[in-house]
């Protein structure tokens, strides 16, 4: 079996509830559009037999648009919904990622004690590298951070536009987004503070990878050691000379098969060209098999 780490939806209920705050939500974000971040029985009907996917949703957050006591609200029937969506579907889910308002540090304390830490099919917490117009390397949410080492959960880094920036685009502004997120984690120290934190990155790392030799000669040590310390997924539609440096940077045991199913190809997203261009990779199976899955079933330690 085959764990697509990183795997999208936009549950019904919650959709619904979003369209309520912004109804021109699809105008200005096409990709929702997909018919298969909604309907579970459709994505059954276009999935690959031996791939599960771990879902999260997509970068809409309630945070944006309510106070904090609604915001969080709003977050805990999302979170409620997708676990009842991974429970009720376990031929085509393996578990779930939950999301948080950071507007309600308490609030998202509290969901990661009391939601992700006791339901086995929540593997972790999402977060973007941006929250309330804020890096997410920003001080106020160090909390997250410490609570997520002290329960040993992971974090799923989902990049999201930087609303100050005129010329942002899907193509390359949303790995421009993450790669300087990753830069100012490490700047903030958070793997000094957190030794034993674990940050999924979306998108093979993004810019990482390929400017390994700018990190190398214009960081300070500790954080040139500190970027490593990123796991990252495959979601890079395929391209397998560009994955090559991703593992070559990050190494075999920091990459963990991820897709951003169903977006990316469509209908229903890159998973095949994905599986493709990991299998010509001149990798051994064992090392496949860990990209595969298990280097996931090792972070998670559940699975």
């Amino acid at each position: 079996m085959k764990i697509d780490v990183f795997a999208h939806v936009l549950l019904p209920n919650f959709y619904k509830k979003m369209l309520g705050l912004v109804p021109d939500l699809p105008q200005k974000m096409p990709f929702l559009k997909n018919p298969l971040l909604s309907d579970v029985h459709l994505r059954q009907e276009k999935a690959i037999s031996d791939v599960k996917q771990v879902i999260s949703f997509v970068n809409v957050n309630p945070e944006d648009y309510l106070e904090p006591n609604q915001a969080l609200a709003m977050v805990r029937e999302a979170n409620q919904e997708l676990l009842d969506t991974v429970e009720a579907n376990p031929d085509q889910f393996l578990g779930g990622v939950a999301m948080l308002a950071l507007n309600h540090i308490e609030g998202s304390l509290y969901i990661l004690e009391e939601f992700v830490q006791k339901n086995k099919s929540i593997f972790g917490v999402q977060l973007f590298t941006r929250h309330l117009g804020l890096s997410i390397a920003d001080e106020q949410f160090k909390p997250i951070f410490a609570k997520c080492e002290e329960l040993d959960i992971p974090i799923w880094l989902h990049p999201v536009f930087d609303n100050r920036k005129p010329d942002n685009n899907i193509v390359f502004s949303w790995e421009y987004e993450q790669s300087q997120a990753m830069l100012q984690l490490v700047e903030a120290g958070v793997f000094q503070d957190f030794p034993n934190l674990k940050i999924i990155v979306h998108h093979a790392g993004a810019l990482a990878p390929f400017f390994s030799g700018r990190i190398q000669y214009i960081l300070p040590e500790k954080q040139v050691e500190d970027f490593r310390k990123f796991y990252v997924d495959t979601a890079i539609l395929g391209n397998p000379k560009a994955l090559e440096l991703t593992i070559d940077y990050f190494g075999i045991e920091r990459v963990l098969f991820g897709t951003d199913a169903p977006l990316g190809i469509a209908p229903a997203g890159a998973t095949q060209v994905i599986v493709e261009a990991i299998d010509s990779l001149s990798l051994s199976q064992v090392d496949k098999q860990a990209i595969y899955s298990d280097n996931f079933r090792q972070l998670v330690k559940e699975v």
